[in-house]
């Protein structure tokens, strides 16, 4: 896409509890943004509805003729079937739903063990029972393809990034052959494209609809966290991103991919990169199975992360760990608890602190470069003398990101200023 300092871009993320729109112009500035509810059980119509509210948002309030482009996030592993008009032959399925183990169990006996479409809450095992209930249906949609195909008119696309949990093979960059052992009909699977790709421009009725001028594109997206992840601005080889939220989730940019289906560990393709990402049950869960957040809050200025506690805690907010390992039955280790919270405190956000490094150094040893820097995001990242802990233990740089919205991220996507070259 040719440089266009007048040009206006816009990011549509679909999340768990609603959809957010983020506008930015050519540098990146973000100029507005919009929320719109869903509901906890969505269908696809709650997406339309509340998609299409953002963007009138947002269209209503800038002079809307400069938009250029757009691009649309959703949750991976979010999948539909709809006919060749786009409505709908089948109910959602969210990527939580987990009902699908019969099908899982015939993925797992045809797909490569370190396939990311293995598992009842890949996209692969609901397609395969939805199936049987759409006769009719002519395409495959994720949450994020059926929206981008309401503004395109074209439901047969979808990103490398919601593909891959349908079995979409990211190295060879095709469609693999034992899909077709499944009876998954190849007619159905849409035309997959790298995310930032302009694939169509938006159609006249829903440039009328929604108020966007008739040229505006639509540009290939990418999953939510993908999304978000962009939003960092992370792009070069061994950037991190640790997100602190209730769980501890790390993705790593890479030269190569690492996969490991033992651990959950896949890779996506970014442009001329890779991400390799991990997700442990430690994080600020287990923090609030002891401290309410005003307890936490208190506590936060009396930590001396220059005095290391000597406690080695494995904070696990109950039994299992599925990285950087996979044991089920691996219990908590919070003992022995002294006498003082705070110093309790403290040695939960080391321990929290090592498993991060554990798991960046399980990413290495699967093939991933070394970690050499940390963007933190999600509630954690707001708390200073944990990411010095971090940093302590880290051995590397650990800042906190300035963007980690994935609306933001969709739209640096749609304007292509991170084509997400790495270096």
């Amino acid at each position: 896409m040719s440089a266009d300092h007048t040009g206006l871009y816009l990011g549509i993320d679909l999340g768990t509890s609603g959809a957010r729109a983020c506008l930015i112009d050519r540098d990146g500035n973000e100029l507005a943004s919009a929320r719109g509810a869903l509901p906890d059980t969505q269908q696809p119509e709650h997406w339309k509805q509340a998609a299409f509210e953002v963007i009138r948002q947002l269209t209503s309030g800038v002079d809307s003729a400069r938009i250029r482009a757009i691009a649309v996030d959703g949750t991976s592993g979010t999948v539909m079937l709809c006919d060749r008009n786009g409505e709908p032959c089948t109910p959602a399925l969210m990527y939580f739903d987990q009902s699908c183990t019969a099908e899982a169990a015939i993925v797992a006996a045809k797909a490569p063990a370190d396939c990311a479409a293995r598992g009842a809450s890949a996209s692969l095992a609901k397609v395969l029972h939805l199936l049987p209930q759409a006769p009719n249906a002519a395409h495959i949609c994720h949450q994020a393809d059926w929206v981008a195909g309401l503004l395109s008119g074209r439901f047969d696309i979808s990103d490398e990034n919601n593909a891959l949990k349908l079995g979409y093979n990211p190295v060879a960059r095709a469609w693999p052959t034992w899909l077709d052992e499944l009876g998954v009909p190849r007619t159905l699977l849409p035309s997959v494209y790298p995310p930032g790709t302009v694939v169509a421009n938006v159609t006249a009725s829903a440039a009328s609809e929604l108020g966007l001028p008739a040229e505006c594109k639509l540009v290939a997206g990418t999953t939510d966290s993908i999304a978000a992840f962009i939003a960092t601005g992370a792009n070069n080889i061994g950037d991190g991103v640790t997100s602190l939220g209730s769980t501890l989730v790390l993705k790593l940019v890479c030269d190569r991919p690492a996969f490991s289906s033992e651990l959950g560990v896949y890779s996506h393709r970014l442009g001329d990169g890779w991400l390799a990402g991990g997700a442990s049950n430690s994080g600020g869960g287990v923090l609030l199975k002891y401290f309410s957040c005003q307890q936490l809050d208190a506590m936060t200025p009396e930590l001396d992360p220059g005095t290391p506690t000597g406690l080695d805690y494995y904070p696990l907010p109950g039994k299992g760990e599925r990285f950087p390992y996979n044991d089920p039955n691996r219990d908590p280790i919070l003992e022995p608890r002294p006498d003082d919270d705070v110093e309790f405190f403290q040695a939960m956000l080391e321990g929290i602190a090592r498993i991060e490094q554990q798991g960046y150094d399980t990413l290495a040893k699967l093939g991933a470069p070394r970690v050499n820097r940390v963007v933190t995001t999600g509630g954690g990242s707001t708390n200073p003398a944990w990411s010095r802990i971090r940093e302590q233990i880290l051995g590397v740089p650990v800042t906190t990101a300035v963007h980690a919205e994935a609306s933001y991220g969709a739209a640096l996507l749609a304007s292509g200023i991170n084509s997400f070259s790495v270096t």
